[in-house]
């Protein structure tokens, strides 16, 4: 990734433990269960019509049963498993578990299958399966799940089960085991660490957004031998003339400038997108925001509020630190309450000591409450220059257009135009006000607001 990448990049630490087997019991398949419950029918035919035979069905049954528990001890016996969990994840991102099995039999013709419960915030369905495959040594299987997480903090594996049917398929042996393994959850960084992204940042440096940052600002720096192709209005005519060429002025972009990062924490940011909280999309389009800053010489901060102000981290200055701003993101909370503008943009504006490009990223479904932040972020741009960012509410948009087929479906969509008119005469009174409004998907708003941040500092507006 170039400078500051191992920052970047969360190392995963894997947890793996090998478990004592408890007693393993032989429990019959659905396979066995099916026959034994066709015998009911058939006995009773049998005691109809040769009431002398009745003993044949019972026999069948004890002998299904002997033939099941031998199938079972066939299965052969564990002398170990371990499981291999990561002790660190990324919230969206799929996070593999690993089970490795060794089972004393001959043969590997029926595959013994995992399955792992773990906590809702680590996956939606709270338990990954999975079938464990021969390793190409006697005895030995391995698999891999996977647990795609869904929120942010510590989540825990408390459960594993593994079961192994025996060669006829009419028993397996099972076994299950209480966990005591966590992992952590962290904010995505995928799209810091995406390929389009690298490619930009090593343009920043050394091609043509280099010359930008250095050709197009108003702080001079040196003059240069003018080229075909620079804009004429660069050329020095005084020094030009002294030197009897034509020379053009080398400028500067401001550097040093104060980011800030707000986040929403509130009802509406906690509510999912696309199987993720609004508030994980924005984070994560904030550290890809934050590292493209860092990497321009700017400094970085997060805020994060609800009812109250969360937190607040120190700014920083190199992308060597990034990883602070990550942890500091990881502790932001969901707050299922409504947020208090007032409140935290007022705490905000009394921390900044200098002008600073404040990026506020929100939602809104309540008029009141879309009233009082507008008038909030109204005295926030008065000495800083405000981006406000959320996402489109493609739910909100599909209930508009959708074809109705009932009364029930008229009134919904009735209802959802008028909130999407609401929404957009509050955007445009944003826009009005001089904030910078970005509206977009939630995997395009990282990439529109780093083309907003170039914007604003080529323009030098922030200082």
């Amino acid at each position: 990734m170039g400078e500051g990448g191992a920052e970047v990049i969360q190392r995963l630490q894997a947890l793996t433990s090998r478990i004592n087997i408890p007693a393993v019991p032989i429990v019959p398949t659905g396979r066995t269960l099916v026959m034994l419950g066709l015998l009911a029918p058939i006995a009773v035919v049998i005691a109809a019509t040769a009431p002398a035979a009745w003993i044949v069905a019972p026999a069948a049954a004890a002998a299904l049963i002997l033939v099941a528990l031998i199938d079972g001890w066939l299965a052969g016996a564990m002398s170990h498993f371990e499981y291999v969990v990561p002790s660190d994840a990324e919230v969206g991102q799929p996070a593999m578990i690993r089970v490795n099995a060794e089972i004393e039999r001959d043969g590997d013709a029926t595959l013994p299958e995992a399955a792992i419960g773990y906590d809702p915030r680590l996956g939606a369905d709270g338990a990954s399966h999975f079938r464990l495959q021969p390793t190409g040594k006697p005895g030995q299987f391995s698999g891999v799940g996977e647990a795609v997480p869904v929120r942010r903090g510590t989540g825990e594996f408390h459960d594993l089960w593994l079961r192994w049917p025996g060669p006829l398929g009419l028993a397996v042996r099972q076994t299950h085991v209480e966990l005591d393994a966590r992992m952590r959850v962290w904010p995505d960084l995928s799209p810091v660490r995406s390929p389009v992204l690298q490619a930009f940042m090593r343009d920043s440096q050394f091609g043509l957004v280099a010359r930008r940052i250095r050709g197009e600002g108003t702080q001079f720096e040196a003059l240069s031998e003018y080229e075909p192709g620079m804009d004429r209005r660069r050329i020095d005519w005084k020094a030009s003339a002294r030197h009897t060429a034509l020379y053009a002025r080398e400028n500067e972009s401001e550097r040093d400038n104060q980011l800030v990062f707000a986040f929403d924490c509130g009802q509406s940011m906690c509510e999912p997108v696309d199987g993720l909280p609004r508030i994980d999309r924005a984070v994560s389009a904030a550290l890809t925001a934050a590292y493209v800053a860092l990497k321009g010489g700017d400094r970085v901060s997060l805020f994060g509020f609800a009812d109250h102000p969360q937190l607040m981290t120190p700014f920083v200055s190199d992308t060597r630190a990034f990883h602070r701003l990550q942890s500091a993101a990881a502790e932001l909370d969901y707050i299922p309450r409504e947020p208090n503008f007032t409140l935290a943009l007022a705490t905000l504006t009394s921390r900044l000591k200098r002008r600073s490009l404040i990026v506020l990223f929100s939602d809104f479904t309540d008029p009141t409450s879309a009233e009082m932040m507008v008038e909030s972020v109204e005295r926030l741009v008065r000495h800083h220059l405000v981006i406000f960012v959320t996402m489109v509410d493609t739910e909100l948009e599909e209930l508009a257009i959708e074809e109705p087929d009932s009364m029930g479906d008229i009134a919904s969509a009735v209802s959802a135009d008028a909130l999407a008119t609401q929404r957009a005469i509050v955007l445009q009174k944003l826009r009005r006000m001089g904030v910078n409004v970005i509206e977009a998907p939630h995997d395009k708003i990282g990439y529109q607001l780093i083309d907003s941040y170039l914007a604003t500092k080529r323009a030098e507006a922030i200082g």
